[in-house]
């Protein structure tokens, strides 16, 4: 060890006892610091670097026991170790000093020899841990700027996206409707663009799940449901690929713990791959079934190429795409890297096999729920099962608080198509506050990143103001990552959409929103979002 000298502080009523140490230890490289009490030993403790500790037990006041216990109660003493030094040798008091923290316990009169390779020892292991400590700090730093750089990046990257996407979106459904050539380009701008957002969540997800930050919500799942959610989700791409969906009837009964949301994920991105990897015309086939009592397997089996043995080695690995870089099919061969580290955060399993000319199949292995409750219908999703007839009774004023041009331009040319709903602008924080109180909107938008303040204090003061407080409020970002969501729910956003915008989900919340504007209720946050 290199730098300064091992500071040794020595605690002991008796100064012939302190001089003895001191006698001992100098000569051999470290620096002595001694203390007569136990009150002065903490003083000593806190007002310096001190190594380790060499204390007596037997001293007037607080003696060696209790600041061990001090010592080892504080986060920021508590990696120094200490050596009780006493004349107390019977097991009782050898068993408090272990309760207390001790690291070592030596009684008097000792054999120097024997405490110096000890306090080597000791000091080699604080040595260690220090440096483990350290590199853990750095290992968090790097954690946390990974963190940040991926949120912003996932901000700036989903902004610009949402001008394409959301432009090419009203262009799509313009009336009159566009020529068929204009047609075929807006669906390209759209097929590209979507495409894209898949890319940038995939490599989100995969930098989530490495570095910790995902969240997952473990509740019941009634997989039927599911995997009819997952076979409306991919049958147009199975028609357009000219691939046969089998989805036999499933037991309604079966029943798995796990994250919804990621259980979808997982099974959509392995049928996906299913359809994209087939042969043409081909066949997709899913099947589930109770393997043991606490297990349920989907399997999705294709009638693809098959695999290469060295090919199967490889699958799980980021950014191996087996060979298909070159392919007609997009990917980023991430999807089942993530898969797999899903399921694994979910106490699940995943495998494979694979038969050249035959086919491939995955399974994935979920917790059974061997005492499911009835489920509610929607499966914990919130819905709201009114028609937007109310909504289109009456005017509604839309009040959108934005600063960026091109977002204000997309929902204004949006809103323009709707008549029953009055928009109000503006481009600042504290200026969206001021038209909320004077004209009272029925409904709030507004974005998070504001060039004054923040979305969140905004809201914040209309929540604080009688006068608006009832007034729903939905955030739009293009912080989307599930920290940013959660805390924007828990915040009071009554709805939070992510940019880039999907239009009928945008207005799908947009009614639902003005629905409950109608209603005398107060504004509270809904756990459901695009």
């Amino acid at each position: 060890m290199s730098g300064p000298l091992p500071q040794i502080l020595c605690v002991d009523d008796e100064p012939l006892n302190l001089s003895l140490l001191e006698a001992m230890l100098t000569p051999r490289g470290y620096d002595v610091v001694t203390a007569i009490n136990g009150q002065q030993a903490v003083e000593k403790v806190k007002n310096g670097q001190i190594d380790i500790c060499l204390l007596d037990v037997m001293m007037p006041g607080m003696d060696g026991f209790e600041v061990c216990r001090w010592l080892k109660s504080d986060a920021t003493y508590n990696s120094i170790p200490v050596i009780l030094i006493t004349t107390l040798s019977d097991r009782e008091s050898r068993i408090k000093g272990i309760d207390a923290g001790a690291e070592d316990f030596i009684s008097k009169p000792f054999d120097a020899a024997e405490v110096l390779a000890r306090i080597k020892m000791l000091l080699h292991v604080k040595f260690l841990t220090d440096e483990l400590k350290q590199i853990n700090l750095v290992a968090e730093t790097a954690n946390r700027a990974k963190s940040e750089f991926l949120s912003l990046m996932s901000h700036e990257l989903r902004s610009p996206l949402n001008a394409i996407l959301g432009f090419a979106q009203l262009m799509e459904s313009d009336v009159p409707p566009l020529a068929s050539s204009q047609k075929e380009s807006v669906a390209q701008i759209l097929t590209a663009g979507w495409h894209l957002l898949t890319l940038i969540n995939d490599i989100l997800d995969l930098a989530k799940v490495e570095s910790g930050k995902i969240t997952l919500v473990r509740e019941p799942v009634a997989l039927a449901e599911v995997l009819d959610e997952c076979r409306d989700i991919v049958a147009l791409q199975a028609e357009h690929h000219d691939i046969a969906l089998q989805f036999p009837p499933f037991d309604t009964s079966s029943v798995v713990i796990a994250d919804r949301t990621r259980v979808k994920q997982v099974l959509i991105n392995l049928l996906t791959n299913a359809i994209k990897y087939n042969s043409k015309p081909g066949t997709v086939a899913v099947t589930c079934r109770v393997t043991t009592p606490e297990r349920i397997r989907v399997s999705i089996r294709d009638t693809g190429a098959g695999l290469q043995p060295e090919q199967q080695e490889q699958l799980f690995q980021p950014f191996n795409r087996l060979g298909q870089e070159n392919g007609s099919e997009e990917g980023t061969g991430i999807g089942l890297v993530v898969t797999k580290q899903l399921m694994e955060l979910m106490g699940g399993s995943i495998g494979m096999a694979s038969s050249i000319g035959v086919g491939s199949e995955f399974w994935v292995e979920l917790i059974r729920d061997t005492h499911p409750q009835l489920l509610p219908e929607c499966s914990g999703v919130a819905t709201d099962t009114r028609t937007p007839q109310t909504c289109q009774e009456q005017v509604h004023t839309l009040l959108y608080i934005e600063d960026n041009p091109s977002n204000l331009a997309l929902i204004t040319q949006l809103i323009l198509r709707h008549p029953t709903i009055s928009l109000i602008t503006a481009v600042t924080g504290n200026s969206g506050i001021e038209a909320a109180c004077e004209s009272r909107p029925d409904v709030i938008l507004t974005d998070l990143n504001l060039p004054d303040i923040s979305g969140y204090d905004v809201l914040k003061a209309l929540q604080a103001d009688k006068a608006t407080a009832h007034i729903p409020v939905i955030a739009i970002s293009a912080n989307a990552m599930p920290f940013d969501i959660e805390r924007g729910l828990n915040a009071g956003f009554f709805r939070y959409i992510t940019k880039p915008i999907k239009l009928h989900e945008f207005l799908d919340a947009l009614h639902v929103t003005l629905d409950f504007a109608d209603t005398d209720e107060q504004p509270k946050s809904l756990r459901m979002y695009p």
